[in-house]
């Protein structure tokens, strides 16, 4: 499997002396989220290709998508189909090999897919069987690509997995066809899952400057675009920490420089536009991007100045993973919002020196937000607190308004547009009475 050889990134400057990215894993780690996940959660957005999970039916279902992952793909989308080679006993003792090749011959003459991930599992991983083997002699019998991915549940967290699933892509797809044409303006967009079409709330900004998405990691992707990957002139990565190693890979091996920037926010918004006119290195391309981004922002300023007037000097708590945890709060500062505190729990250390910079000195970088996020909003006095779906019934017991930032979301926030979206989504949460309501005690308890 080579996991060491996949995994010895460094995720930030600051990780090599203190901690290796990949860490040992720990008992009930997994409930997080374990690499299996993570793999899919990276790779799933190819909604051209199918997505073959080699293990027992439980595997497929326990991990079923649940983001919006929206694409723009014709025809047939399977990111809302489900396979798997549904192991059985026989197979835990005799393998599971000739079961894998069945299923890939059948979904190749069923679905006529552009390319088939196979996905190993802890079971199928655990017996020993040659998915590469398997994989290698599928692609050359249907003559499309077929890519084994190697991120069983047990070799550790969530994000690991997805950047054991990337590195699969690297190794078996990118560099395996020409583009048609290039520009001197192609760039990849690396670790952008386009949840709830975030992505496509700046590609037309990016395509009004004459900037050109080659390929993307995966959201709204295509594995011929994939494929073409290295010819970008730049490699632009979406979210920091999982698909970093991508991004040092290519450079390594292509030449391809890379910039890490947020698409939350208007403040990182026009920071990541103006970043990445500068690294394409063109003079008169970052003008135009100088005159588009002082246009975008007046307009979004007009359209947040209802909101900014309700929402300056509330207060906010914040629990989300990665960039988020400064990104978004970059966002909610462009809204007039305070935020007290951000978890860095999942965050590299690059990541918290953003979020330090933006919240200053007395905001609460938490390391363990499911223990200190209820503490936090009693004694700032937030109103507010934007996390995952758990947290919710930490929001109702502290009786403050809750908004999901994460991927069960179900409109964008990215981009202009998107902080327009956020700014609808928190003043509803606010002026919701459910949250004041919800939480007390009923008349006969009192």
């Amino acid at each position: 499997m080579q996991l060491a050889d996949k995994s010895i990134d460094q995720t930030c400057a600051h990780v090599a002396s203190k901690k290796p990215a990949c860490s040992r894993p720990t008992p009930g780690a997994t409930t997080g989220g374990c690499a299996f996940e993570g793999a899919q959660i990276a790779l799933f957005p190819y909604a051209d290709a199918a997505h073959l999970v080699h293990g027992p039916l439980t595997c497929l279902g326990a991990s079923w998508e649940t983001r919006e992952t929206k694409t723009s793909v014709e025809g047939r989308d399977f990111t809302q189909m489900g396979f798997t080679t549904g192991m059985e006993l026989n197979d835990v003792i005799f393998g599971g090999e000739p079961r894998l090749a069945k299923a890939i011959a059948y979904i190749v003459e069923a679905y006529a897919p552009e390319a088939v991930f196979v996905y190993t599992t802890c079971v199928s991983a655990l017996v020993g069987d040659d998915v590469n083997a398997t994989c290698k002699e599928a692609a050359l019998t249907h003559g499309i690509p077929v890519v084994p991915v190697h991120a069983p549940g047990f070799v550790g967290s969530k994000n690991l997995g997805s950047r054991l699933g990337a590195m699969d892509v690297l190794k078996n797809l990118i560099g395996t066809k020409e583009p048609q044409f290039s520009t001197p303006y192609d760039i990849n967009l690396i670790g952008e899952y386009n949840v709830t079409g975030d992505m496509w709330q700046y590609t037309a900004l990016l395509e009004e400057l004459g900037i050109r998405v080659l390929s993307t990691l995966s959201g709204d992707g295509r594995v011929a675009k994939i494929r073409t990957a290295h010819r970008a002139k730049l490699n632009v990565i979406v979210c920091a920490k999982s698909l970093n190693a991508v991004c040092e890979r290519m450079e390594k091996e292509y030449g391809i420089p890379y910039i890490s920037v947020s698409f939350y926010g208007k403040r990182d918004t026009s920071d990541a536009l103006l970043q990445i006119a500068h690294a394409l290195g063109d003079e008169a391309l970052m003008e135009r991007t100088k005159a588009l981004v002082a246009r975008e922002e007046a307009l979004v300023e007009a359209k947040l100045l209802p909101f900014k007037t309700k929402l300056t000097g509330k207060k906010a708590v914040l629990n989300t993973g990665g960039n988020k945890s400064w990104s978004i709060a970059s966002a909610l500062q462009d809204l007039g919002v305070e935020v007290v505190g951000t978890s860095v729990r999942k965050a590299t250390e690059e990541d918290k020196e953003k979020a330090r910079k933006y919240l200053g000195e007395n905001g609460v970088l938490m390391e363990n937000p499911g223990a200190e996020q209820a503490n936090l909003i009693k004694e700032r006095g937030a109103h507010l607190l934007l996390a995952g779906g758990r947290s919710l019934y930490t929001a109702i017991k502290q009786r403050v308004a809750f908004v999901d930032v994460n991927q069960e979301k179900k409109v964008s926030y990215g981009a202009y547009n998107g902080l327009v979206n956020l700014a609808h989504d928190v003043i509803k949460a606010i002026e919701n009475p459910v949250f004041d309501v919800v939480g007390r005690r009923a008349p006969w308890e009192q």
